[in-house]
Parts: C-alpha cells; structure tokens; sequence
C-alpha cells in the first residue's frame, strides 16, 4: 500500500480556519489490502466533511444527529464493533481513522476537511498541522494561506521533526495582510538515512502569528450580512489578584504528580506580582490553611511560601468540599485588600472527593453558594481519575474554566502555563453593545473577566439594511471605568473580503455557527437540566444546518458493500 500524495491545504482567514486533507493512496500489489486513513486533528475544530474515491464511486460522509446514526449503525453493526473513528489522543489532538479493503492495482482517494475558529492565547494564534505519514510521499505538501485584513503583526513556523535538509523544503511568503506558508519536501529529504526508507515527517507543523491591533474599540469585518467583531485591547493597566491555590495532596498524587505540581508551584510563586495577595490551602481527608490571611507578594512571603511548597507530601484521602469552602472563607474574611482587585481560586486535584462531602452535586451546590458571582473558580484535573465533568461544570457555574493536566513529562509546563494565562487580568465587568432591533443570533456579548494576550470574540447577523453598525464598550480598568464607542460603515467592511481569490465565501457565517455552538455546549454543561435540553436542541441543530461533527451529531461513512462506520467528536468529559 503506497501513499503516493498527501496534500494539507489550509486557508486562514480572519481566524476561521478551513483545513484540507487530501491523501491518494494505490495498492501495488497483486491482492486486495486494506488502505488506511488516520489523521490527527485540533480537539478545537470541528469536522464538517469527509468522502472516499474509488473505482469511480464516491461514499460521502453524512452527518448526522448522533441518536438516529447511531440507530442507523445498530442495525447495520452488531453491537460490538462500534468502536467509532475519532478518538482523543493528547491533550491537543484527536485522531481521525478510516481504513477500507482496495482491490490489487486500484486507487483511493480520501478527504477530509475540519474547520476552526484560531483562539488567541497569550499574544498569538496557533494552527497545528499533525504529520504522520508513517511512509515517505512522493508528492508531500502542505499549504498555508493566511488573509489578515488588520495586518499580520508577527509569523513564525515551528516543527518538531525540522531538519536542515527539510528546511530548504519550507519557503514561506508574506505581506501586509495575507501570507503563504509552503513546505514541500522531495523524497530524499524526507528520508531519516539514504539506506533506509523511513521518513522524517512525524510530528508537529505549528504556524503562530499574531495581528495588528490599531483601533482601540477592536476589529469589525463583514460579510454577507454577518459579522465578527474581535476585541484585545493593549498596554491596559493589570488589576491585583487575590489568589488562593487549593492543592490536592491525597495519596494518589505521590511520586510524579507530587514533584510536577511543586516544580510548577515554584515558578508560579515567583511571576506574583508585588501588588498580589496571594495564600495556600493543601489537603487531603484533612484540610490545612497556610496562613491565616492573604498575604501580599513580598519577596519575604514568597520565599516563605516556596519553603512550605518543597516540603508539600501526599496521602491521605481527598475532602474538596472542605478545601474549597475554606478558600472562600479566607477571600470572605480578608482584609486589606486592594479596593478594584480580581480575586480568584485555583483547585489542582487528580481524584474524586473520597472524604468530607462527597456527593458532587452537594459538591457544586454549596461552592456556587459560598462563590455567589464574587470570585472566579478555576479547576484544574490532573491524570484520567479525575471527574472532569464534576470539575468543568463547578468552574463554569464560577466564572472559570477547567483544564485537564496531562500526565507526560511536561506537566508541569501544563501547569505554568494554564497560570500564565490568567496572570494577567486587564478588564472586568465587559459588555459588547449593537443595536438590538438590527442584530440577531448575538453569540455572547458580556464577559466577567479579560486576560492580557486572549482576546473577546462576538459575532452575529446584521438582520436590517444597515449602512452603519455601532458598538459600544462598556468595561471596568484598574483605574477607572471605560467606554468605548465606534461606527463600523458596512460596505466599506464588505469591500475588504470581495477580490480575494481564496476566501470561501460565507465564512463569518460558518464562523458565527462555529462559536455558537461552541458557546451552546460550554453554556449547556453548567445549565440546570430543562435549560440543558434546549441549548443542546439550539447547538444540534447548528450543527446539523452547517454539517459540522460536534458532540451532538454524527458523521456516518458508508463504504463499498454497504458497511457503515460512525465518526463521533469526543470530549474531554467522555
């Protein structure tokens, strides 16, 4: 079985991106094989289209709802082969795998394309290209083609397997606005050695780059009556924090998880601000307050608190009721706080509550109470033991997030740089105003917090004639409270988009679909059940209207004699 062309076209526009994977495959000997197709994709995106050629025949992908293509399956498949086609393989990737029997001397041809909407972290964007081909390609490319109205500030391209040799096969081209990424290896650069025939080609293509940022209220574009506006203000004074890290030391972090979690403790202890309050709460079926207070982020209490990090230890059993409770408690009674200030909690647990309360509905009952919109909760999952879910919907319902830490050697990287991301907070309290009677569909509009290096994105449908959309920024600084106002003129924004050759046309459309139904699900997971039911209802049919695989739908591929196999997205949750 030869792969003899393997071809990643990727066009970025405006964030949104439209991946293409196209790899030809023949079968050179004189039986029939079986031909694979295995491709790992961004956990971020979702697959919206997938067909196989051969012998003149084309099977389409089909999407849809996931409770009818499973019925579909079931008929089709005795139970015990649903094992499905798209697994999570790390902690930015899932994998996409197909495989089908071709006859001696014949071809196929597979294609599959995923789109997503680039999210800014920490001042960049990044779009990963994994490459396995597990062989070498005659004909190997990938094409990157970036369009940028507001200009590309910075790009770079990184990769794990880059050798001198596979250097000279990268050529990369950029203006203003727009640049392309090209990286076309011969045969014998993608050779490990002349002798042997084993390719170079497995790892990571990373694109990064970064837009330029002129107006202050952000960046409108339009297209076909839908619009996005992207908001990441700059140079913004950074509010205190008041941070109280609630640290899992039960029995099952010994070893690694110990060590990974005091290394990244350590760094994070030195990048507090002086202006930060900051304490720590360890436990375990025991809980233990450092100190009795918040205390500002002296060099003295920074030293005395990266002592007690050293000796962190674990056993025991695991009573996250108590341990969070306490780290309300503490942010309740401190005093001396800087008056405009972002207070926030950040759990790190590998386990479920095994003592204390340890129901995790009664968990997230009494934590939501004891929070009540005062302080943002972060959730922090170390390894596969974890409830990600219990954790997920706790820091939802608080106005955090959850992270699942993965257990490589990298954790605490993981770690750090899940903190780096929070480090910085800039705006509280944004709200992102248009006129009501002239937008439909808004995606979120307001927002408790605003982290340097992230960036806001609302987009909707502008539903009347509008020569002109006015916005509006309402947002609470360090210093003061501010607002921000602009009229964004509508054809002189459609113009931006209408000579470029490459652009699929409705992508802000598909874009607004994309964070909608991100939005819906993220929106669904902390939702009392009845409201659950109807942003799913909302978010499926989304998907199914701009055939996207999402955790609601299915994609069925049907094969020559009729097989069927399904194509689910999984989630971090499970």
């Amino acid at each position: 079985i030869e792969i003899y062309s393997l071809h990643v076209d990727c066009k970025v526009t405006s964030r949104f991106a439209h991946t293409v994977i196209t790899s030809r495959i023949v079968n050179r000997a004189n039986e029939s094989l079986e031909a694979t197709f295995e491709v790992e994709i961004p956990k971020t995106a979702f697959i919206t289209n997938f067909s196989m050629s051969m012998d003149g025949q084309v099977y389409p992908g089909i999407i849809k709802e996931k409770a009818a293509a499973q019925d579909e399956y079931d008929m089709a498949v005795s139970q015990g082969q649903s094992a499905g086609l798209v697994k999570i393989t790390d902690r930015k990737l899932e994998q996409f795998h197909v495989s089908v029997s071709i006859a001696a001397a014949s071809k196929v041809t597979f294609e599959l394309i995923y789109e997503e909407l680039l999210k800014r972290q920490l001042g960049k964007y990044e779009l990963l290209i994994k490459v396995q081909p597990k062989q070498l390609v005659k004909h190997f490319q990938i094409d990157v083609h970036i369009f940028e109205p507001q200009g590309i500030q910075f790009l770079e391209t990184d990769s794990t397997f880059m050798t001198n040799e596979l250097t000279e096969a990268l050529t990369k081209v950029q203006n203003e606005t727009k640049a392309h990424i090209l990286f076309k290896p011969t045969l014998d650069q993608q050779k490990k050695n002349s002798e042997l025939d084993e390719t170079l080609l497995n790892g990571d293509f990373v694109v990064r780059y970064d837009v330029k940022r002129e107006a202050t209220v952000g960046d409108i574009q339009i297209v076909n009556g839908y619009f996005v506006h992207y908001f990441a203000p700059q140079e913004m004074p950074v509010f205190p924090k008041n941070v109280i890290f609630v640290i899992d030391r039960s029995g099952s972090m010994t070893g690694r998880k110990i060590e990974q979690t005091r290394d990244a403790l350590l760094k994070i202890l030195q990048d507090l601000r002086p202006e930060d309050h900051f304490s720590f709460i360890t436990f375990n079926n025991k809980v233990v307050e450092w100190k009795s207070s918040l205390l500002p982020a002296t060099e003295e209490n920074v030293a005395s608190a990266a002592a007690l990090v050293q000796t962190l230890s674990a056993r025991g059993g695991t009573d996250i009721n108590g341990a969070l409770l306490a780290a309300v408690g503490a942010l309740d009674k401190a005093e001396q706080l800087p008056e405009r200030s972002v207070s926030m909690i950040i759990l790190l647990t590998d386990g479920q509550p095994t003592s204390g309360e340890r129901s995790v509905e009664v968990i997230q009952e009494n934590v939501q109470k004891a929070i009540n919109g005062k302080y943002a909760l972060f959730c922090l999952g170390f390894g596969f033991d974890v409830s990600y879910k219990f954790l997920e919907k706790m820091a939802l319902r608080n106005g955090g997030i959850a992270r699942r830490i993965y257990e490589n050697a990298d954790a605490a990287l993981q770690l750090q740089g899940f903190y780096q991301e929070v480090a910085t907070p800039i705006l509280m309290q944004i709200e992102l105003q248009y006129p009501e009677n002239s937008i439909e569909g808004l995606t979120k509009n307001n927002f408790k917090l605003f982290f340097e290096g992230s960036e806001i994105t609302v987009s909707g449908k502008i539903s009347n004639d509008l020569d002109l959309l006015p916005v509006e920024i309402k947002a609470q600084t360090h210093t003061s409270n501010l607002t921000l106002k602009e009229e964004a003129n509508v054809k002189e924004k459609e113009q931006v988009f209408q000579n470029q050759k490459y652009i699929f046309g409705n992508f802000i459309e598909r874009l607004w679909a994309y964070l909608n139904i991100q939005q819906l699900l993220e929106e669904a997971i902390s939702a009392q059940e009845e409201d659950q039911k109807a942003l799913e209802a909302q978010a499926l049919d989304l998907s199914l209207r701009y055939s996207f695989v999402t955790p609601l739908t299915s994609m069925v591929v049907t094969k020559p004699q009729q097989q069927e196999e399904l194509a689910n997205k999984p989630t971090e949750a499970g």
